[in-house]
C-alpha cells in the first residue's frame, strides 16, 4: 500500500474517488457532501490532498480545504474504497493529511465536519475537540459544500449553527 501527497499524475484516480463518495453517501445514508472529479483533480494538483493506492487502483483518499486566508483548514473527502475499509487506513489517511496541514499551514485551526463515528474517533485521537459550528469559519463558501448533503436543509434552517454533522476543531495554540 502507498500513501502519499497527491499530485498531477494521481488525477486518473478522480471519476473513482468521485464515485466511490456518492455510492458512499447513498449506502450510508448519512449527508456526505459529494464532490466532482474537476473539483478532486484540482485539490491533487495543488498537494492538498492525500491518496491511498494499491496495485495501481484507488485505495482511499482525503484533501485539504484552505478557508478564511490561511486561519482554518479542513480536512474533506475522506473516503476509504469498500475493498480496504475496516484494515485502518482511514485512520493512516487522516494522520498523513493532519500532517501534511501543519506542515503547510503551520498557524491554522484545522476542522473536520462529520456524522462518522470512526471519523469522529479519530479526530478525537489526533487532538480535535468538538465544537459549535460557531467556532467553524464562517466563510460562505465553505458551507456552500455542503448543498449536496441531504442534510444541508438542516443547516439552512437553523442558520448554519447545528447540522447532523458535529463539528471537531485541533487548534494549534492548545
Amino acid at each position: 500500500m502507498e500513501l502519499i501527497i497527491a499530485n498531477s499524475k494521481h488525477i486518473i484516480y478522480a471519476q473513482d474517488i468521485s464515485t466511490c463518495i456518492g455510492e458512499s453517501a447513498k449506502m450510508r445514508g448519512t449527508g456526505i457532501a459529494r464532490r466532482s472529479p474537476t473539483y478532486i483533480s484540482k485539490k491533487m494538483e495543488s498537494g492538498n490532498a492525500v491518496i491511498a493506492i494499491e496495485n495501481n487502483t484507488f485505495a482511499g483518499f482525503c484533501y485539504i480545504e484552505v478557508w478564511g486566508h490561511g486561519k482554518y483548514v479542513a480536512h474533506s473527502g475522506l473516503i476509504v474504497s469498500p475493498d480496504h475499509r475496516g484494515k485502518g487506513l482511514a485512520k493512516k489517511i487522516k494522520q498523513k493529511v493532519f500532517e501534511l496541514s501543519k506542515e503547510k499551514f503551520p498557524d491554522a485551526k484545522i476542522f473536520g465536519i462529520t456524522t462518522g463515528k470512526a471519523v469522529m474517533k479519530i479526530n478525537f485521537e489526533l487532538g480535535y475537540r468538538p465544537v459549535a459550528f460557531s467556532e467553524l469559519t464562517d466563510d460562505p463558501e465553505f458551507w456552500k459544500g455542503c448543498q449536496t448533503c441531504k442534510n444541508y436543509d438542516v443547516l439552512t434552517r437553523t442558520e448554519r449553527t447545528m447540522c447532523l454533522c458535529t463539528g471537531m476543531l485541533y487548534d494549534p495554540k492548545h
